[in-house]
């Protein structure tokens, strides 16, 4: 299986939602849709983001792309309480594929004995650990998976880090179907089944609708302008640091991806579907011209399908 593109040696992306992440936490704590106290360690120019404050950040966001800071950040909002219901629904363990400078493992609420791991190229690993405060270092709870794709798969290097398939789990590919083949996608998702043959599990991931490279007016909300350019232009991007977009979708194809490894979809979100559940209470709707729908966030679950008599 060749899915070593799932987890870029590459930052630039990484760093650009931490950013993001770091921007939002800026804001006053009744405004904010989000809190990342450790997103400034992996932001470039850090002190000057916050010199210059969340307020100018964000409008300076809305004039060249309008909704791609709020889409970021509902995303982790959304992942953020995917995550703290599966605990409060007794989910014993969490894998956080492609972590990168992912910080949940530090921000969310875990407590013993519930393990998180972290799976990604060890050169990202090793980075992101010299970036992180040193007391954040030595948390037993957070197992770090170094994973070549090039001759290694995540279950053996799982399973070998203490991963334990008979207990209920949480699994994340937040940010990652656009950079990966569709063949690989799914061979990732068939080693995900492979690993929750005996268990309940729930799957996150996200991924960007085809529509967007054929009709993106559908992807936007009424009066957005010129959404093929602001899709090509964040696209341009990616791919201008190393990491380009290869992989689109349509909804059934995800439905088919998942149903096929014993998942069943339960939420397909946008950034449209949660503007009055974030952005409203705290008196920043985005008005339709702003909604820049560019991923869908796909919650998916399974119940135990091998049971031992």
């Amino acid at each position: 299986m060749e899915i070593s593109m799932i987890f870029k040696s590459k930052d630039g992306t990484a760093q650009g939602v931490a950013k993001q992440r770091f921007i939002e936490s800026l804001a006053t704590p009744d405004k904010r849709i989000i809190n990342d106290p450790y997103a400034c360690e992996f932001v470039f120019g850090s002190a000057v983001v916050k010199m210059i404050g969340h307020k100018f950040c964000v409008w300076l966001s809305q004039k060249i792309l309008p909704g791609w800071h709020e889409h970021l950040v509902a995303r982790t909002r959304f992942i953020d309480e995917l995550v703290e219901e599966a605990l409060i629904n007794e989910a014993e363990q969490y894998v956080i594929l492609g972590a990168g400078y992912d910080t949940r493992a530090h921000r969310l609420n875990f407590s013993d004995p519930f393990r998180v791991f972290e799976v990604d190229q060890p050169e990202v690993q090793e980075r992101k650990r010299k970036k992180l405060p040193s007391v954040l270092l030595n948390n037993d709870r957070i197992v770090y998976v170094p994973v070549d794709f090039s001759y290694q798969s995540i279950s053996k290097q799982l399973i070998e880090s203490g991963f334990d398939n008979s207990k209920s789990t949480i699994f994340t590919l937040e940010g990652v179907s656009q950079y990966v083949s569709k063949e690989d996608l799914s061979s990732l998702v068939q080693e995900i089944d492979s690993l929750t043959q005996n268990t309940e599990a729930t799957f996150y991931m996200s991924y960007i609708d085809e529509l967007f490279t054929t009709n993106p007016e559908e992807c936007c909300g009424a009066g957005f302008q010129k959404p093929g350019e602001k899709f090509e232009l964040i696209r341009g991007l990616s791919a201008k640091s190393g990491e380009p977009w290869v992989s689109f979708y349509a909804d059934t194809e995800i439905e088919r991806i998942l149903t096929i490894n014993g998942f069943s979809i339960e939420e397909n979100a946008a950034l449209a579907d949660l503007n009055s559940r974030y952005f409203s209470p705290v008196g920043r709707t985005i008005p339709e011209s702003q909604l820049f729908n560019l991923e869908r966030f796909v919650v998916a679950k399974k119940a135990v399908t091998n049971t031992t008599a």
